[in-house]
């Protein structure tokens, strides 16, 4: 059983969403596991590669959009109806289902397969994709991601730009960043230079020598009211003073990245949050404050809503519904917020 959600949020997600059809299906998705996704790590193997190596396994396996094959479900795996041991299809076709049928995989075997050891593929949530998608980062770029531990995008990153290019991936906790180098050498990544800064402080750093970035990454620290379904200690932890906390946060990171960015580069803001005072808030910041910034639509493969423009009294710009929205009941995903913008001059 899941704690119960802390009244004050439960109101702010009623006003988010005043449907109550949206509402009770928000809340029931909440109830329910995550689907196991994966993300297979081109630098070291084909999409159609790995999916015929998890499927001699005995692993079913769903790749949901044809333009990103990479990104795939396991939906479980075969097992012999007579000696109920896990099948392996060496010929890679599907099994019988009056002689196999379907369980979940065991706990932790996502991360415990000889695929996963060898860095063929990232166990990683579908919304938590989307950002990189939206960055769409080129080979030879230089490219920075301002809270990169422990290394899920960073990796992905990596892979759009097939290992050209430079990435700094930059984080301030330690043992975040340990994982997050362990996770790089495990995927095989080598054009990427991991710091340990303030992410203020770097931007500072990095603009008074002069180094500016093609694209740029900011996927924000946040009260992760998005990770409900993953992770139950956010029930515990949310905190409405947190979150003013953190917006502040959010804009002077954001400030700070854009500052380093190239004429015509693009910077993602992304955060696992609903709350708008850390996502469309933060996004009006930025229209109001860079006359020389200007949102950008963004085309993602899964359902997505536009940003809002009132919360609470406060108006926004209009064009902060450029941004996006991502609900776990849409998708059967986490939930997720992104916001892509370009550098005009």
């Amino acid at each position: 059983m899941k704690p119960e959600l802390k009244p004050l949020f439960l109101e702010r997600i009623k006003k988010l969403l005043p449907n109550d059809e949206d509402l009770n299906s928000f809340l029931e998705i909440l109830k329910k596991p995550l689907i196991k996704s994966i993300r297979c790590n081109t630098l070291k193997i084909s999409p159609e590669e790995l999916k015929k190596r998890l499927e001699s396994l005995g692993w079913k396996i769903k790749q949901l959009f044809k333009e990103y094959p990479e990104i795939m479900v396991v939906e479980g795996k075969y097992v012999d109806n007579k000696k109920d041991d896990s099948y392996v299809n060496n010929n890679h076709q599907s099994a019988s289902d009056s002689e196999h049928r379907l369980v979940e995989l065991e706990p932790g075997e996502l991360g415990r397969s000889l695929e996963h050891i060898l860095g063929y593929y990232y166990v990683q949530e579908i919304a938590s994709m989307l950002p990189v998608l939206a960055l769409r980062p080129e080979p030879g770029e230089l490219v920075l991601d301002l809270a990169a531990a422990p290394g899920s995008k960073t990796t992905q990153l990596a892979a759009f730009m097939k290992n050209t290019g430079a990435i700094i991936a930059n984080d301030i906790n330690l043992k975040r960043l340990k994982i997050l180098a362990s996770n790089m050498e495990r995927c095989g990544v080598l054009n990427a230079i991991i710091t340990k800064k303030d992410g203020i402080v770097l931007c500072k750093r990095l603009k008074e020598n002069g180094f500016l970035f093609d694209k740029i990454l900011v996927d924000a620290p946040c009260s992760g009211e998005g990770t409900l379904r993953s992770s139950p200690v956010t029930y515990e932890m949310w905190n409405p003073k947190t979150i003013k906390i953190l917006s502040r946060l959010q804009k002077a990171l954001l400030a700070s990245a854009i500052g380093i960015l190239k004429p015509h580069g693009e910077i993602v803001y992304s955060t696992c949050t609903h709350a708008p005072e850390e996502n469309e808030e933060v996004v009006n910041f930025v229209i109001k404050e860079f006359q020389d910034v200007k949102i950008e639509s963004i085309n993602l493969p899964i359902k997505y809503r536009s940003g809002i423009t009132e919360w609470n009294g406060n108006n926004y710009n209009q064009e902060v519904k450029k941004s996006c929205r991502i609900y776990p009941q849409d998708n059967d995903t986490e939930g997720f917020f992104i916001a892509k913008f370009r550098r005009i001059k």
